[in-house]
């Protein structure tokens, strides 16, 4: 082999590694890793003439064993409702706290950060252009900490939003809110210091790395790597806390909702996905390696086609669903080994 040869060899070699790296595979039937998990059935006990709600925001207490639970209050929207959108369940599924009546407009986003303090997006301005569009932080009892975004007003510039979905704080406190929800929104990701001060904003609608096509969802992993659910794109996006693109990934379906646990175990909501908007793939809930990005579970949604968007999960690995168009919280429980 002449050494021309051997280096163009050499260099594809190192090129499809890289790919790889970039890129891993998933298994020719994405549907068919094993569910290691049970449907409990009637887990969450709403109070006396109370429903779920279109459930889109779930993340656990500091606690590790409480959830909180992010609904639109009991139907699909806040506008003109006393009923509290956001409320803590205890392990046995009881309501313990109930917050933020009257304050929100279309819940969507959640996150509890290290102190306990609850950050959710609001992705809707109502008609008297007085709330919504904004990222609030709430003490664990209702106080209101911190508001980002104009009240009722949307835009893209450093102080508006345009249906934030979802809101994640880093380690360091620096806040990522993923701004953008379908048509005539925006499509970007937006960073601000602890203090709420603008850094910097990256991303416009499209399909090409760094690109969103509704970022509907948010996690970070324990390298502090941001992952984002570009959900119409049918791709997760992983990214530095610069905006560097580092990879995007298939596998696991076309993405809702992500969740990121201390092991880095991926948990990933697909809600949409069809013969016609992601062939080859089902509904449900995909877990995997956030390092590698190998599928290793998969629990199949056969009863609520559509609706599961949201997915958190407890410390001891218990998955927590949100349903919107079927309006349900549900909780799957690891089943016992033999």
């Amino acid at each position: 082999m002449r050494h021309r040869d051997r280096v163009k060899l050499l260099c594809g070699i190192a090129a499809a590694a890289v790919a790889m790296s970039a890129a891993p595979s998933y298994a020719q039937d994405p549907n068919s890793a094993p569910n290691a998990y049970r449907l409990e059935e009637g887990w969450a006990k709403q109070p006396m003439g109370r429903g779920n709600g279109s459930t889109i925001g779930l993340n656990v207490d500091r606690d590790g064993k409480s959830m909180w639970i992010y609904d639109r209050c009991g139907g699909n929207t806040c506008e003109g409702s006393k009923i509290a959108p956001l409320n803590k369940y205890d392990a046995s599924g009881r309501v313990v706290a109930s917050l933020a009546a009257g304050m929100t407009v279309f819940p969507h986003g959640l996150f509890v950060d290290k102190d306990g303090n609850i950050w959710i997006t609001d992705g809707r301005a109502d008609k008297d252009k007085k709330k919504g569009q904004t990222v609030m932080k709430l003490s664990p009892d209702g106080k209101v900490l911190m508001t980002l975004g104009t009240p009722g007003q949307a835009g893209e510039d450093a102080a508006h939003f345009n249906a934030p979905s979802d809101v994640v704080v880093a380690p360091n406190g620096d806040i990522f809110v993923a701004d953008g929800h379908g048509d005539k929104t925006n499509a970007r990701i937006v960073k601000f210091s602890a203090d709420g001060k603008f850094i910097k904003a990256w991303g416009k609608e499209g399909s090409g790395p760094g690109e969103f096509n509704v970022p509907h969802g948010l996690a970070m992993d324990s390298a502090g790597r941001l992952f984002v659910a570009d959900r119409a794109n049918n791709r997760i996006q992983i990214f530095d806390q610069d905006g560097k693109f580092l990879a995007e990934w298939k596998q696991f379906g076309r993405p809702s909702g992500l969740w990121i646990d201390k092991n880095d175990q991926i948990y990933v909501a697909d809600s949409q996905s069809t013969e016609k908007t992601n062939p080859g793939f089902k509904q449900g809930i995909r877990i995997g390696n956030a390092k590698d990005g190998k599928v290793t579970g998969f629990i199949e949604e056969t009863k609520y086609l559509g609706a599961l968007e949201g997915v958190g999960v407890d410390d001891d690995g218990n998955i927590y669903a949100g349903y919107t168009n079927a309006q349900r919280l549900e909780k799957f429980a690891k089943k016992l080994t033999q």
